[in-house]
């Protein structure tokens, strides 16, 4: 199963930001069901290059069905907002 889902904001604190870690929202993706995508595979495709960014979901943040992924490399800033599929 195949899902898609949307980059909200980089992992922050509050004095720094942490490019490996991302927030994502996932489409048709509850609090009650956000066991079931825990160590999925993460790609988000870079728009110019169509090099690929590969990452993991590790664990829910809140209840409104966000995930934070970590990335294997640094997302540049222009993922914010962007596309990304989850397998």
């Amino acid at each position: 199963m195949r899902l898609e889902g949307y980059i909200v904001s980089f992992r922050r604190g509050q004095k720094r930001y942490y490019p490996r870690q991302v927030l994502v929202e996932l489409k048709g993706v509850t609090y009650k069901d956000a066991h079931k995508v825990i160590g999925r595979k993460v790609v988000w495709i870079h728009p110019v290059t169509g090099e690929k960014f590969v990452g993991r979901i590790v664990k829910m943040h809140g209840r409104k069905g966000r995930a934070i992924a970590y990335f294997e490399r640094h997302l540049p800033g222009q993922a914010v907002g962007g596309k990304v599929l989850v397998s």
